[in-house]
């Protein structure tokens, strides 16, 4: 199943991204469950947040996931939403 994972960022917490974004990168590529990812963008272009489309067998799955990622453990996240997601194009 796909799940969409959207987690917006504290505000002012850039630097806990930068600092933590190398160890995040590292995690998304370090299991088979991220079928996409990437920073959501202000109007400036900055990072805001995280969009990642997992496919994983169940929703614990998929909290799991999003629990043991070192954004989260960081504490960078204002909020974080998974919702079963259903791939029309692409």
């Amino acid at each position: 199943m796909l799940v969409a994972l959207i987690a917006h960022d504290k505000p002012g917490a850039l630097d806990v991204r930068m600092t933590n974004r190398p160890a995040h990168v590292e995690y998304l590529g370090s299991t088979d469950m991220v079928h996409l990812a990437g920073p959501m963008l202000d109007g400036e272009g900055g990072m805001i947040g995280s969009l990642i489309v997992l496919d994983v067998p169940n929703m614990p799955a998929a909290q799991n996931w999003a629990d043991n990622d070192p954004y989260a453990k960081a504490g960078l996240f204002a909020s974080v939403s998974l919702t079963e997601w259903k791939k029309v194009i692409g």
